[in-house]
């Protein structure tokens, strides 16, 4: 049976961000995978729809099939602070309790929190509304430079995103979640967009004068994505490219918005899981390929990031492909 995505659908509907979610979640895509989304639009209060371009909106759904679906979508809100209806409210506390996924993308994480759904969580939004969200619900743990966030806590999911383009990221991280790498780069690949962005929002700040650097940076980082399997000294790679260790540092935090070691363990678990998924390698060998050392170190690593072990990821992955 096919896993349901129920999409709010409220007057001022921010277009974009549910266009977004619509594209990479809402189109038939069973030629890729079997059991595809359901993706429902889903009416979550009275009168007439129209979104934020003035469009009139006739959703199918209703707030009840919102409660029984497996993921529960958020696209925005139209005022950050204002307090959803009641019943929308409800349905997403009932939605919750049964165990259903819950995505925001941008100011949809404001109606999270309105239902009291986002306490002693982790969540994110964009970064001109960080500062509003964590003084109206100083409860929440507001990470204001995160693209986007998976919080887990009892079993029940809760991710929240960025701006826009973030929630693009969020949307192809729960196809690689459901279905793997090899779906969610597809799609990628389809919409001319990037598979995964490391870093957080700071790196979309107004660059800083020696911005010219940057240039400088990619060639480092597509070396570094090339080299995976070896063993990397920062310092060596900084030389390498006419970076001192500190600026090197310097430049690479503002630009990826990571630490070196950080952007690098990311990259190496990227690679661990595509070949986790696309080959039948043995687990001492795809560490060796990916630079993590030894099996031990890999499995090390997928526990502490994902939660997971590498023959309970590739048999995950191996099913839904």
């Amino acid at each position: 049976m096919a896993h349901t995505i129920a999409a709010a659908i409220y007057d001022g509907l921010l277009a974009f961000e549910y266009s977004i979610a619509r594209e990479i979640l809402g189109l038939d895509r069973r030629e890729l995978t079997p059991g595809w989304y359901n993706f429902l639009p889903c009416r979550v209060e009275d009168g007439p729809l129209a979104s934020s371009h003035g469009l009139e909106i006739w959703p199918t759904g209703t707030l009840q099939d919102l409660v029984q679906a497996e993921t529960v979508l958020i696209a925005g809100w139209r005022q950050p602070l204002e307090r959803p209806p009641e019943a929308f409210l409800d349905a997403l506390r009932q939605a919750h309790d049964r165990g259903a996924r819950l995505v925001s993308i941008c100011t949809g994480v404001f109606t999270l929190a309105h239902a009291g759904l986002l306490e002693g969580r982790r969540a994110t939004t964009h970064w001109l509304h960080s500062e509003a969200l964590s003084q109206a619900f100083p409860r929440i743990h507001v990470e204001p430079d995160a693209l986007y966030l998976h919080d887990t806590q009892d079993g029940r999911q809760i991710s929240t995103s960025a701006g826009c383009a973030a929630g693009l990221d969020l949307c192809l991280a729960l196809v690689r979640d459901d279905f793997g790498i090899k779906i969610a780069n597809t799609i990628a690949r389809r919409m001319v967009a990037p598979a995964h962005r490391d870093g957080g929002q700071c790196q979309y700040a107004e660059p800083p004068d020696d911005a010219s650097q940057g240039d400088s940076l990619s060639q480092v980082l597509d070396w570094m994505i090339g080299h995976l399997h070896e063993e990397l000294v920062m310092s060596d790679v900084a030389k390498r490219f006419g970076f001192s260790l500190r600026t090197f540092q310097r430049r690479f935090k503002e630009i990826t918005g990571s630490t070196p070691h950080g952007w690098l363990v990311q990259q190496r678990l990227v690679k661990a899981r595509e070949l986790l998924e696309s080959t039948d390698l043995n687990v001492e060998v795809i560490a060796g390929r990916c630079g993590l050392g030894t099996a031990v170190n890999l499995r090390k690593h997928l526990s502490r990031h994902l939660g997971t072990t590498p023959r309970a990821y590739r048999s995950t992955f191996r099913a839904v492909a």
